[in-house]
């Protein structure tokens, strides 16, 4: 059997982003968005086992045998560090590692438009980074505290589960906080935070109501947030917090929201055509007075329109980030309409604009 360190070498060597671990397959690395079978004999129930406890800590074990599932980070070498997924599945193991590059990309490399470096200036409110899973929220967010942290002398506080990217005091002094290490829960994390003299906040993820709520009344009270929601536009970001609160609170949910949210950033991740690899495509919505309306009077709907007559502030829907990638060859046609919003409405922006 190949051991778990070779694996995670040929994962780094080979650029892959994940590497999966199951009983009837070989060991399955997914490089570009596509999984990829290693030419090797199909894994037992034992050689999952023996991978798994290879590097997962005892009391992550323990975690996994009474509660069928645990989450840990684990440095490789210098080389990198792997998010850990550890589950239990038809009685036997599998496990999930997801790639955390080393070096932090800047925003040119990403392509986050320079919107966003001005969102990471403001001295208070609310930035949501949304996407689906595997879409690089995590990624972003890294490179916007990066940012932060070489621009400005700021105390950055980070809440994670696991922590993924490491970051080194710069101007700033940067306090990360695991769950399950360092704080036992969310909620306990975002109480004990306030207190903590923190200029920026990073959440790993708004998960439920209380973090949601105290996250808000942070932005509102001084304090940069950061956090990320697994929503896809901005609108559809704006309805899912509010959703998440009983109907008796949303009225005043909504005005809370428009005068602390300032940014939402959504984004997916696709595969090039014009080289290996992968593009981010992105949507941007900053705050402005026509925002804050549209969600005090509960018209989210008419956001998506406010964002696509203000380009001239940095906003930019992400079916027109796709419709520019795909006129610049980028994507293909298949994944522009695959990850669009609205393909029926792209379809007919596309027509008209070669008709």
């Amino acid at each position: 059997m190949i051991e778990m360190h070779r694996l995670l070498d040929l994962c780094v060597e080979q650029n892959c982003s994940d590497l999966h671990i199951t009983v009837g397959r070989s060991p399955v690395f997914r490089r570009n968005g596509r999984l990829r079978d290693l030419n090797s004999e199909p894994l037992t129930n034992d050689d999952t086992i023996a991978l798994m406890k290879s590097i997962t800590p005892p009391d992550k074990v323990r975690e996994l045998e009474e509660v069928g599932g645990c989450d840990y980070a684990y440095a490789f070498q210098s080389k990198a560090r792997f998010r850990v997924a550890v589950y239990r599945q038809r009685r036997c193991i599998g496990m999930a590692m997801r790639l955390i590059p080393n070096e932090l990309l800047t925003f040119d490399q990403i392509g986050l438009p320079e919107s966003v470096r001005k969102l990471c200036s403001r001295p208070r409110g609310l930035i949501l980074i949304t996407g689906p899973t595997g879409s690089g929220k995590t990624t972003t967010l890294a490179s916007m505290i990066d940012h932060v942290n070489r621009t400005f002398d700021h105390h950055i506080v980070t809440i994670e589960d696991p922590i993924e990217y490491y970051h080194q005091h710069r101007k700033s002094v940067v306090t990360q906080r695991e769950l399950g290490d360092d704080v036992m829960t969310f909620p306990e994390a975002m109480r004990r935070v306030l207190r903590m003299d923190p200029d920026v906040i990073l959440l790993g993820e708004m998960r439920d109501l209380e973090t949601i709520r105290t996250a808000i009344t942070a932005a509102e009270t001084g304090h940069l947030v950061m956090a990320t929601l697994h929503t896809t536009g901005s609108a559809r970001t704006v309805d899912r917090i509010i959703d998440q609160f009983p109907p008796d609170q949303q009225e005043t949910v909504r005005v809370q929201l428009s005068v602390s949210l300032v940014g939402v950033i959504s984004q997916v991740l696709m595969p090039r055509t014009d080289r290996e690899g992968r593009v981010a495509g992105f949507e941007v919505m900053v705050m402005t007075s026509a925002i804050e309306n549209h969600i005090r009077k509960n018209e989210t709907f008419k956001i998506n329109s406010a964002i696509q007559t203000s380009r001239n502030l940095g906003m930019i829907l992400l079916d027109d980030h796709l419709l520019d990638l795909y006129r610049q060859g980028v994507i293909s046609e298949a994944e522009m309409y695959l990850k669009s919003q609205n393909p029926r409405g792209l379809k007919d922006k596309l027509e008209r604009a070669g008709a």
